[in-house]
């Protein structure tokens, strides 16, 4: 995708953390979406080449105004990113408006309150994210890249071979970060009870330890040798190709202990499998009934319980499987996030006035 010429870009979408996350994965599947109604680009390290993307001398176009609006759009979904936004417009005197989204669900310090009250429209990815702010703000879902995540045309016993996984077992996933927080300790002690009992299925853990968190991550694989299923609970490392390991599964799990939206759900709801979810983020919206189970967070006898009937009732999981294939593809296109994010810019083009001290949003 090529970047359009700077003096037309009307939105940028800062991006400073170079590992993969799930912001980083947001942005890498909305700005495609967003390009195809409106100039944007990206901006900052560890982004695909596919992107329409920014380099940093770039940013010295942005004191002239664009030719088809008043101002362009900075759109920070970070700390780090909204304070560069503040600098450019507010020190530099740059023609910038800025929106910020939250997903975070917990008290916000007095520095990033700071930071949010600073911004000329507010959203929030869900209600329980939007509870936590204290400025007028406007709640929009995100959605999923029904083209990229989508079921495996031969079905998910092929994915596996294409993955070199064994196609003939049942394979259940747990997909993230791996550390305490994303409960993958919770999956890999759910599967070492389960695994014994179904022979036909196995797992897999696909994500990244940082260096904080290696320590973690050698303990649960000592957990799994010493059960001796470590040909059938696997670690796969990070993976920015995830869609492929979607399909391949048959159940996924997300056992958050605590999740300011949580992708991974919609990802694998996508790619027509069943999700077991904790009751973190907007888990408990996504998946309803018929498309899994929630469980409580850091309820290991709850999330053992609630996954054991998918490996054992191959019908019960197939219809989850059906009927969470359809509530992805009618409630969570991408395409619907785009186009309600874009009629927050709208809203501000059309103001075209200068910042006052409210912040522009509606409240949820």
């Amino acid at each position: 995708m090529h970047l359009p010429p700077v003096r037309d870009l009307l939105v940028v979408a800062p991006n400073f953390k170079r590992r993969l996350s799930g912001v980083t994965s947001t942005i890498v599947q909305l700005v495609p979406e967003q390009a195809k109604r409106l100039p944007i680009a990206a901006l900052g390290p560890g982004l695909p080449s596919h992107l329409p993307k920014l380099r940093w001398r770039d940013l010295l176009y942005f004191w002239r105004r664009p030719a088809a609006k008043p101002f362009r759009i900075w759109h920070a979904r970070r700390n780090v990113e909204m304070l560069p936004g503040i600098l450019l417009r507010d020190v530099l005197r740059m023609p910038l408006r800025l929106v910020f989204t939250s997903a975070s669900q917990r008290r916000h310090t007095g520095y990033t309150s700071w930071l949010i009250g600073r911004m000329d429209a507010v959203i929030a990815t869900s209600a329980r994210s939007g509870a936590y702010l204290t400025v007028p703000h406007m709640v929009i879902h995100h959605g999923i890249d029904l083209d990229r995540f989508r079921p495996h045309p031969k079905g998910a016993e092929a994915a596996r071979s294409e993955l070199r996984l064994d196609p003939t077992k049942r394979t259940v996933g747990c997909f993230g970060r791996v550390r305490h927080q994303k409960g993958t300790d919770l999956f890999v002690e759910a599967m070492i009870t389960l695994l014994p009992h179904h022979p036909g299925w196995q797992a897999i853990v696909a994500g990244r330890a940082t260096a904080e968190h290696q320590g973690f991550e050698t303990e649960l694989k000592a957990k799994v040798a010493s059960a001796g299923l470590q040909d059938r609970i696997l670690f796969v490392g990070e993976h920015r190709d995830i869609e492929y390991w979607y399909r391949a599964l048959d159940l996924f799990i997300a056992p958050q202990r605590w999740e300011g939206f949580g992708l991974t759900p919609l990802e694998a709801m996508s790619c027509g499998v069943p999700v077991v979810a904790a009751n973190v983020g907007v888990f408990s919206d996504v998946v309803t009934h018929g498309c899994g189970a929630i469980v409580p967070p850091d309820d290991l006898p709850a999330l053992t319980a609630a996954i054991e009937p998918f490996l054992a009732d191959e019908p019960r999981r197939a219809a989850a499987a059906e009927a969470a294939l359809v509530k992805a593809r009618a409630e969570f296109p991408l395409a619907r996030e785009a186009d309600e994010i874009i009629a927050v810019y709208e809203r501000l083009w059309a103001e075209a006035q200068p910042k006052s001290s409210s912040t522009i949003g509606v409240r949820a």
